[in-house]
């Protein structure tokens, strides 16, 4: 049985963070392609420092021309990216900083497995959906994600002008009978562009929006508060810490809250299964939980290189389940094709669609019109429970 009275943590970062303006140049790169081609291959990494970004990686196009015309555009991409963010810093302006281009085609003998519709390489992906949230999210990663969503909005938007790119929040929340009830403590840094605020000050025009987005309920007297308790944060973004593509898994995830296969998300296309199947592992949970067949659940599927099928289908509904999960396991495999290809049909990934997932988490977000979240779909309700 497991534990019913805990205290959980989980942490996000936004889009300033220096590893998300890395993960946002990567997936922005991503799209770039994919607008160009559905079926162009992507492996793309990104590093950034004081006024340095650093490309690399693998890439293709059926017309080699035409990807020679794609390598010119990338500074600009880069740039594009920074300047949405926000970053006009002496030491990392969108405007003037280095932009260094390393990519290279794809290696012919990774494409040739993936080219008979195979995986793009091994590896164990993890989906996890459970009812605590209204989007099927643990919520401590999911509040977490919506202050410092909602901070960004602000900022952007003129309302505060004092709040820079970079932040990072922490949510630890008490849980009672194994639902979120209180929230023991906040923890938000964010960077300031007026150098004379202090904590208070700062603590005074973030509070208004964290109680905006957490249940008002779990914010009480007991709540601990802690608003850039080291002091002043002026400095951030690239200059002030290093970034690097696919260093934030688990705020891209769960929060810790469910296990990691441990491949990133980011600058990868969808023939990568670290990031296709790990949406499909979400979409199914989620689904799962949405029928009503547990209100918890963990979905495991793997994979090997160049071979399509799965190589196995876990589910673990943590003693929560109405349904045999070895019923489960067998629905699972009837209502959804989980080749690569399957995938990338099923949801629609061969689309630009990436570059939006890059902050405030690749789940838990709402489905969009034009394809985007297509893994947050609850459509397989009923074909689940037909398949049971």
């Amino acid at each position: 049985m497991s534990r019913q009275n805990y205290t959980f943590t989980s942490e996000s970062v936004s889009e300033g963070h220096p590893d998300k303006v890395c993960d946002r140049i990567s997936d922005a790169v991503l799209d770039a392609f994919l607008a160009e081609e559905p079926h162009a291959r992507v492996a793309c990494e990104t590093f950034a420092t004081s006024g340095m970004v650093v490309i690399g990686g693998e890439v293709g196009l059926s017309d080699p021309e035409r990807l020679k015309v794609m390598m010119g555009s990338i500074a600009q991409i880069a740039r594009d990216c920074i300047r949405d963010i926000g970053y006009e810093q002496e030491q990392f302006h969108w405007n003037t900083c280095r932009v260094m281009n390393f990519l290279h085609e794809q290696s012919a003998h990774i494409a040739q497995g993936v080219d008979r519709d195979g995986a793009g390489d091994q590896g164990i992906m993890f989906g996890y959906a459970v009812n605590e949230t209204p989007e099927l999210m643990p919520a401590p990663i999911q509040y977490a994600h919506a202050i410092l969503k909602r901070l960004a909005e602000v900022r952007k938007n003129g309302t505060e002008p004092t709040l820079g790119p970079d932040a990072k929040s922490q949510l630890s929340l008490r849980y009672e009978d194994g639902k979120p009830v209180e929230v023991t403590s906040i923890v938000l840094s964010t960077q300031h562009l007026d150098e004379s605020m202090t904590s208070d000050d700062v603590r005074a025009v973030v509070e208004p929006y964290i109680r905006e987005v957490v249940p008002s309920d779990w914010i009480n007297g007991g709540t601990e508060w802690h608003v850039n308790p080291t002091g002043k944060f002026v400095i951030g973004g690239p200059d002030g810490d290093a970034g690097l593509t696919g260093r934030k898994i688990i705020v891209d995830t769960y929060g810790g809250a469910a296990p990691h296969g441990g491949g990133a998300f980011s600058g990868k296309d969808p023939t990568k299964v670290d990031r296709s199947a790990a949406y499909a592992a979400r979409y199914l949970a989620k689904n799962i939980v949405a029928a009503g067949m547990a209100e918890r659940c963990t979905l495991q599927l793997s994979y090997a290189i160049g071979v399509a099928k799965p190589l196995s289908i876990y589910v673990d509904t943590h003693g929560t389940g109405e349904v045999d999960e070895a019923g489960i396991e067998r629905a699972v495999a009837q209502v959804m094709d989980l080749t690569p290809r399957g995938i990338r049909e099923h949801l629609g990934l061969n689309k630009p669609i990436f570059e939006r997932t890059a902050a405030y988490g690749h789940f838990g977000r709402a489905p969009e019109a034009d394809g985007g979240f297509s893994w947050e779909k609850v459509d397989l309700v009923e074909k689940l429970k037909k398949a049971v």
